[in-house]
């Protein structure tokens, strides 16, 4: 087993981020795979570079990523040092927050599986020809580079929905059963039919959801320049050969970029029928900024509490003392201009400031949840976090002194003050209470047999977000799903095609190429595997380069018989012919 190599940015991430992180285990990836990678290299590099924005041909060459073989992440990772960034190997999708605390931290997630040859023009699975083709040479612009990062910084925050995590589920799944061989027509067509169902559900956009929509139409599938002569930066059309080429055409509907996008959903399964076109990526950071000034990430108020108990996650408040709290909440009472007076979380929660936990107020100290009521004092002009020692006399806020206080939303605590903790300026945001009782009209929110009541100090949630405060708190912030991608056994035919794959990379490669064997090969492939059509190519290529032209004729007639049984390979045929260098004699016509 292959162990994973580390640096220090992948040393730097947080526990809960390196559970995702698998070795590449290159000697995984079999002769076939490596043919994928150079045909599709090969293909996008010679049609890219005339339709890509110019940063992607220079950063193929700085990221060192190679036509002929697939990238190691070592090999990737020794590059990418250089300009401040990594990569890691993930199992496929992972959850869309951990994706986004992954690109915050300057790492590339980079599903080290590749396509089957049946998906070689388009798969809907994140694979390597789709994160190290696509994704890492754009990286080396550093505008776009610092988008990337900032995104990732932002999304990372952004509130899901129980919808989300629905669809995130069914995606990832539909990903792995298309890329799995042994996966039947009727176990793709059910799972499609369930992402449909989910996507077609007329439920309101959640945060995530709506960051998603940024992400897919800049970062995955962004056109730059002007709506009449675009070029390509996206990663999804970077690394698929059909849709490079299909976007390009007047088919596709070119729009201006703006904040309306994230609005804008997508079917992951279809070519997208339009697609947006930033004037230059400093212009994405700004759409970027306007977006976060909507979340309630910057907004915080009773809307930000209610995505976050509706998201049924890890989440997090910070009321304008500082004071953060972290949970899954359950539960706010809001007074009739909609501030929240009282709020609840169920299960460990950790109290924080500034990112850092307070000592004694982990999970282990608020294993069952936390609740506390916030605003301002009844009849008290001065609010207790800007109460000073003389002022907190006044109001009888004394340690060991029993006290009962009104806010101005009715709520009632009384019970035996024992201490308070204050902030880095001297402000408090915490009071501890023994043999307290809350209470809000009829109900008791509080009992004494709960144990020690800690009241947060605050009148307002300044900001909510998904995650905690600090992510030391929690051992499990995201959940790894349990939809694994599937390995499979190979039979003996596999094997044996795998073989002659192998064969031709080590003649291709090496100095002496024997006509003898390829002939050999090339007899056992129209036998055994007559559908087989990317070996055929490999083949006709060597033997153009050692002038055996009859024997190239035989690989051309039987490529044109494989066109007119196959007509969905003709496209694929076609191109890797005309990729050959003299493209006059190859060309085919299409079948």
């Amino acid at each position: 087993m292959e162990t994973i190599e580390s640096n220090p940015l992948i040393d730097r991430l947080p526990p809960h981020l390196k559970q995702f992180i698998k070795p590449q285990n290159y000697e995984d990836y079999s002769p076939i795979n490596q043919a994928v990678w150079r045909y599709v290299m090969r293909k996008n590099i010679s049609y890219l570079t005339t339709v890509a924005h110019e940063s992607y041909a220079h950063g193929i060459e700085v990221t060192g990523i190679s036509i002929d073989a697939i990238p190691s992440m070592y090999g990737m990772n020794r590059i990418l040092k250089e300009i401040g960034w990594a990569a890691v190997a993930v199992d496929g999708f992972i959850p869309p927050n951990a994706f986004m605390e992954f690109q915050a931290y300057k790492i590339l997630v980079i599903a080290s599986d590749i396509r089957q040859l049946e998906n070689i023009a388009y798969t809907p699975a994140p694979d390597i020809i789709h994160e190290a083709a696509g994704h890492a040479p754009i990286i080396a612009n550093p505008d776009y580079a610092e988008y990337l990062r900032r995104f990732g910084e932002i999304g990372a925050k952004a509130i899901l929905s129980a919808h989300d995590n629905e669809v995130y589920e069914a995606v990832r799944k539909l990903s792995i059963l298309k890329e799995a061989p042994t996966s039947t027509p009727e176990e793709i067509d059910a799972a499609e039919k369930e992402v449909h169902h989910l996507q077609n559900k007329k439920v309101p956009l959640s945060e995530m959801a709506k960051i998603r929509n940024l992400h897919w139409w800049t970062v995955e599938y962004g056109l730059i320049g002007t709506v009449d002569n675009p070029k390509i930066y996206g990663a999804g059309l970077l690394s698929s050969i059909g849709e490079s080429k299909w976007c390009m055409t007047k088919e596709v509907e070119k729009r201006p970029y703006s904040i309306d996008v994230a609005e804008q959903e997508f079917d992951i399964t279809k070519p997208q029928p339009q697609l947006y076109v930033t004037p230059d990526f400093s212009y994405l950071m700004e759409v970027l900024e306007e977006f976060s000034n909507t979340m309630a990430l910057r907004k915080g108020g009773f809307r930000g509490l209610q995505k976050l108990i509706d998201s049924k996650k890890t989440g997090t408040i910070e009321l304008n003392t500082g004071l953060q709290i972290s949970g899954v909440f359950t539960q706010m009472i809001t007074d009739e201009d909609n501030n929240v007076v009282f709020f609840r979380t169920e299960g460990p929660t950790a109290l924080a400031n500034r990112e850092k936990e307070l000592i004694g107020h982990g999970i282990e100290g608020h294993s069952h949840g936390f609740s506390s009521p916030i605003g301002k004092l009844k009849g008290i002009n001065l609010a207790i976090e800007n109460m000073g020692p003389r002022d907190l006399k006044a109001y009888n806020f004394y340690d060991n002194k029993r006290i009962s206080f009104e806010y101005e939303s009715g709520i009632v605590v009384e019970g035996l003050n024992i201490t308070g903790i204050r902030n880095i300026n001297g402000k408090l945001i915490l009071i501890q209470f023994e043999d307290c009782t809350v209470t809000y009209k009829n109900e008791i929110l509080f009992k004494p047999e709960y144990g020690t009541f800690d009241l947060a100090v605050g009148s307002s949630i300044v900001s909510a977000f998904a995650g905690a405060a600090d992510y030391r708190s929690f051992h499990e912030l995201y959940h790894v799903s349990d939809t694994k991608t599937v390995k499979v056994r190979k039979d003996e035919a596999t094997l044996a095609l795998e073989y002659m794959y192998q064969q031709v990379r080590d003649l291709r490669e090496s100095e002496k190429m024997e006509s003898a064997v390829l002939k050999e090969i090339f007899n056992a492939v129209q036998e055994q595997h007559p559908k087989d059509w990317l070996l055929s190519v490999e083949l006709f290529e060597l033997a153009k380069q050692l002038g055996q032209e009859d024997f190239a004729s035989s690989i051309l007639a039987h490529l044109e018989m494989v066109k007119k049984q196959h007509p969905n390979l003709a496209g694929l045929i076609n191109d890797g012919l005309a990729l050959l260098d003299d493209q006059k004699e190859v060309r085919t016509t299409t079948s």
